[in-house]
């Protein structure tokens, strides 16, 4: 199996394209007052999961209850104009010094597709911070559900059928493992893990999966993969030369 043998790449956004776990505790450590400051990044994470499942509506209103949760919880600033500034934030949350790049190479080779718990209107925010590089997206309002349901991805392969592509070209590009590795498998799609924390303790700013499941391609940043891409395409045009 090789990776041009793909023709759709389908993307997780937030937590592979872009640095959520940045943003977040940026904003928390900006906004949230001193013992907010000096929180480390478990004392932060801990709470922030806890309210994003008391809250995993649209992510475009629903992250201001997220922040109060988190804050309460953490004895972080509790005012009205925090948790705005928290939400405002969160549709501001930087790309991986390497995304744009990556993304704009992959774009000659590959249909590029976002599917994303974000919705359409912080989906459309991360996507001109990435400079626009999708063919089509993916939102949670559209599909009605969000990952790790496998609903989304069955939403998905119709929406890619329509378009003529069959699942065996489409290749699922993701960080979480929770959220997109184990449930894409388990729905027949070939994975390729971005395994954004390498080296770093725990899972951050997302949830703990069951277990780890193998994907079929693995690397530690998007440009790597990009790399790989280029390489065989490469070897591809020497052999036919």
């Amino acid at each position: 199996m090789k990776l041009t043998d793909f023709k759709v790449l389908t993307f997780d956004v937030v937590g592979t394209l872009i640095d959520f776990e940045s943003g977040i505790l940026n904003a928390v450590r900006k906004l949230g007052g001193e013992k907010a400051a000096a929180a480390s990044d478990y004392e932060i994470f801990e709470p922030y999961l806890r309210g994003r499942d008391k809250f995993y509506g649209r992510s475009s209103f629903a992250m201001k209850d997220v922040y109060l949760s988190l804050a309460n919880e953490a004895g972080f600033d509790t005012s009205e104009a925090t948790a705005d500034a928290f939400q405002l934030a969160c549709l501001r949350w930087p790309a991986f010094s390497d995304s744009v790049e990556a993304l704009a190479r992959l774009r000659k080779h590959f249909r590029l597709v976002a599917m994303t718990n974000a919705d359409r209107t912080a989906f459309t925010a991360y996507a001109h911070t990435l400079g626009n590089p999708f063919h089509d997206g993916v939102t949670c309002d559209e599909t009605g559900v969000a990952k790790p349901d496998p609903r989304f991805f069955s939403f998905n392969l119709g929406r890619q059928s329509a378009f003529g592509y069959k699942q065996s070209e489409i290749l699922h590009v993701a960080q979480s493992q929770h959220h997109d590795i184990g449930v894409a498998r388990e729905q027949g799609y070939t994975t390729c893990w971005i395994e954004r924390r390498a080296g770093l303790e725990g899972f951050g700013g997302t949830p703990i999966p069951k277990q780890v499941t193998k994907p079929d391609f693995h690397f530690t940043c998007l440009k790597d993969l990009a790399d790989a891409v280029e390489a065989e395409k490469a070897t591809s045009l020497s052999a036919a030369a």
